[in-house]
């Protein structure tokens, strides 16, 4: 009995062990069920979504101040700002541009850096209508990690670096042309452009820094084209009417053309000497009277609608950590000076014309920092 209950034991024993035995081997074709290809795909791909996040968070968004838009040499800034920000896209370093574009007074133009700031951009590109009159605004969002930079024209804002050309030595370049072609000594009379303007102060106080070096010369009339050609037309219209002597002309941007076709209207006996601009328009008009006058002389220098695209480019190495090579110059020491392109006389005049002939009147000979360019102002 005893013996029975032996073997019963080990039998139950037995198929017991083989019964693991069996489940063992049937378990051990389960782990590959599931291939190793198809179990890694998903955990592979978990991780592009974010890094794809990743990498448009490391994609810098700019935001464009442009408080005035009432002339051609404006559209032509935005353009350029445009056109290099799709390089600079393609590049993977920005984002489209947040333009704020508009008609504004002081106080518009606060609002619409204030607006930026809300965006959560990463710099700002102004051209101001202030010099100091955007201070506040300015510096808050230099508080807030924001690099502005001022294009066209200087402000005084701590933290702020203006990328701009020198408008005083711009404006003392045909200025000191004027005062030389007439040899000294003349009555000349001045169209200015917004009174007030940071742009068009630091050009006057140019022009009266190279005037008081010519006692013989005495400015008989000085008034406001605001910028504009029609105004312009009228202004030296006016002037034409109303002062009998009028040896020489000093203007600046689109008002030069308006004072030219004025003279052309009027047709003096003697024209006086004119400071004109570079701009298609211009230089297509003067091409028209050199056929009739080919003694008519005038000067323009190149005042580039590209500085805003300059300022673009400096503003995105500053916001890749770059160091600048240079110290900051200027009235308030924190201005970036990129070269005058160039400047348009007699002596270089079929050459300049050639380019321009064949484009729109508003377009203006223009320039603007390259890549390479632009690094060679950091170290």
């Amino acid at each position: 009995m005893q013996h029975r209950k032996t073997v019963r034991l080990w039998s139950l024993l037995v198929s017991i062990l083989l019964l693991f035995v069996v489940v063992a081997g049937c378990a051990q074709p389960a782990a590959p069920v599931a291939p190793a290809p198809d179990t890694a795909a998903p955990a592979a791909a978990e991780p592009t979504a974010p890094a794809a996040e990743a990498a448009d968070a490391e994609r810098f968004t700019i935001g464009v101040s442009n408080g005035f838009v009432g002339s051609e040499w404006r559209t032509q800034m935005i353009q350029n700002l445009q056109e290099v920000n799709a390089e600079l896209m393609a590049a993977g370093l920005t984002n489209e541009l947040i333009i704020e574009s508009a008609d504004v007074d002081i106080q518009g133009q606060i609002q619409q850096i204030q607006n930026l700031i809300n965006r959560g951009v990463d710099a700002i590109i102004i051209n101001p209508n202030s010099q100091t009159g955007l201070n506040s605004i300015v510096e808050e969002a230099v508080e807030q990690g924001i690099v502005v930079i001022a294009v066209d024209q200087e402000i005084s804002a701590e933290g702020a670096i203006n990328v701009v050309i020198d408008q005083k030595e711009w404006a003392m370049i045909s200025a000191e042309w004027l005062a030389e072609q007439l040899g000294g000594e003349g009555d000349v009379v001045l169209i200015e452009g917004f009174v007030g303007h940071p742009a068009n102060e630091a050009r006057m106080e140019g022009v009266e820094e190279v005037f008081a070096n010519y006692p013989g010369i005495n400015v008989v009339a000085r008034d406001t084209g605001m910028w504009d050609q029609a105004t312009g037309q009228q202004v030296m219209s006016d002037f034409l009417a109303s002062i009998p002597n009028i040896d020489g002309l000093w203007t600046q941007d689109g008002m030069a053309e308006g004072a030219l076709r004025a003279v052309q209207a009027a047709n003096p006996a003697e024209w006086p000497v004119m400071v004109g601009e570079a701009r298609a328009g211009y230089l297509q008009l003067v091409n028209e009277i050199k056929q009739a006058n080919p003694d008519f002389t005038t000067i323009g220098v190149v005042n580039p609608p590209g500085v805003g695209a300059s300022g673009l480019r400096i503003a995105v190495l500053l916001l890749q950590g770059r160091q600048l090579a240079q110290e900051l110059e200027g009235p308030f020491g924190n201005s970036l000076y990129v070269p005058i392109p160039g400047v348009v006389t007699d002596e270089n005049f079929d050459e300049a014309y050639a380019e321009v002939a064949d484009l729109p009147a508003s377009y203006t000979v223009d320039g603007m920092l390259t890549a390479e360019e632009a690094e060679g102002f950091f170290e």
